[in-house]
């Protein structure tokens, strides 16, 4: 009786020892895996959802980025295979730019060197207005929402550096009269035509003391003047005549040759009141249509004896600049000059300048090396001192034999001293 339950058991045991193997882990009956499915089912909407536009947007740019990465590629400058650009115009501060949005139907092409790019990072964009706020650029695989433009590159190998897509101010208008207040930028200049030959390429402009200054001064600009009152002599009267026909606006126009001295021996010779009336009818009009004033010159330099302060207040249009003469021996009495009339504040033009002494009289200098010396100095002075914008070497009548810059058709010594001067500025 006992030996029976005992054989049972031990053919029973085998089977036992195995199905222990069988845990619910590796194997499931049909119902609790029935049962399983049931329960995700309730999950599998959640499955099938897609993730939000930003997270797909981050996923594809960082798969980009690698493929990128593996082919040593700017992903700024590449697009996917297989895919095409689609472009769209809109108005962006008066030039055209183009928006290239990131749809996967993208079609399109190439851009002009002058357009702006603007690449949206929004799958569903298809607006062609360009909102500050809206608009979001790709000029790297990380960056993501930064509001910039990219500037088309005028080279294939060199692309110009991103700029804001916001519009820029415009540019502040001309002042008074337009232009600068130095010509060709070049502050170098002389009188009378007959060294030209020699320095026109050293200077940025000349004159002759005429309303049509006559010469070959290659890029020089060449100012016209109103000398005199058409009273001095009958070159005067024949000047004033030229002026007051003239139709054309000039970049300057030089006021009268001074006229605080009396007229003969090259002063224009007129009160302030004569002075004013001319300025007002045929001076102040060419500022008006856009030439530089520059205001009468003082043949009494830094001792002017109240000429030009009535005529200032009294003209209906301001010069815009300032004619100086300096005839001078040495640094003090250039500086003293410059300084004087610097005090109305404006730009100084020294329209005559020389070597002579002026301490008691008007003595022109003989001296060649005096005279080298001189120009050498003078011009040091006038380039490196900012309220001077321009000077001219005085070809005048009255100042020696050894000053003149030119005689009997040959450049002097002193002509050619100006010219090294010069050159080592221009």
């Amino acid at each position: 009786m006992v030996a029976l339950p005992t054989l049972s058991l031990l053919l029973v045991l085998p089977t036992l020892a195995l199905g222990s193997h069988n845990s619910p882990l590796e194997q499931r009956s049909p119902v609790r895996a029935h049962q399983h499915r049931a329960r995700a089912g309730a999950f599998n909407h959640i499955h099938a959802r897609s993730y939000p536009g930003s997270v797909e947007e981050k996923m594809a740019k960082r798969s980009l980025g690698k493929e990128l990465a593996r082919r040593k590629a700017d992903p700024a400058k590449c697009r996917i295979r297989n895919s095409t650009w689609t472009a769209a115009t809109f108005r962006l501060s008066g030039s055209t730019s183009t928006v290239i949005s990131s749809s996967s139907s993208i079609t399109s092409t190439s851009l002009s060197s002058s357009s702006v790019a603007v690449v949206t990072s929004s799958a569903t964009s298809s607006s062609t207005e360009a909102a500050p706020t809206a608009a979001q650029t790709t000029t790297s695989s990380s960056a993501d929402n930064n509001n910039q433009a990219w500037v088309q590159p005028t080279s294939s190998d060199t692309p110009a550096p991103a700029q804001s897509s916001a519009a820029s101010p415009p540019p502040p208008p001309p002042s008074s009269g337009g232009g600068s207040m130095t010509p060709n930028g070049n502050k170098a200049g002389v009188s009378a035509g007959d060294s030209l030959p020699w320095i026109k390429d050293k200077i940025g402009w000349w004159y002759d003391w005429s309303p049509n200054p006559s010469g070959n001064a290659g890029n020089a600009v060449s100012v016209p003047m109103i000398w005199g009152g058409g009273t001095a002599d009958g070159t005067d009267a024949v000047r004033l005549a030229a002026f007051q026909s003239m139709s054309w606006t000039p970049q300057y126009v030089m006021g009268f040759e001074e006229p605080d001295c009396p007229s003969g021996a090259g002063s224009a010779g007129m009160d302030v009141s004569t002075g004013i009336h001319l300025w007002n009818q045929y001076v102040a009009p060419k500022g008006d249509a856009g030439a530089k004033l520059l205001s009468p010159s003082m043949c009494k330099q830094a001792a002017e004896s109240g000429w030009l302060q009535p005529f200032l207040d009294g003209v209906t249009r301001a010069p815009d600049g300032i004619a100086i003469h300096v005839n001078k021996i040495d640094r003090a009495g250039i500086e003293a000059d410059i300084n004087h009339y610097a005090q109305y504040g404006k730009p100084l033009w020294v329209t005559e300048f020389a070597c002579v002494d002026d301490s008691n009289g008007f003595t022109p200098c003989t001296d060649q090396q005096q005279i080298n010396d001189f120009i050498y100095l003078a011009v040091s002075i006038f380039e490196s001192d900012s309220r001077v914008a321009a000077y001219a070497y005085s070809n005048g009548d009255g100042l020696g034999n050894v000053w003149p810059m030119v005689q009997n058709g040959q450049l002097t010594e002193s002509g050619n001293t100006y010219i090294a001067a010069l050159s080592q500025y221009h």
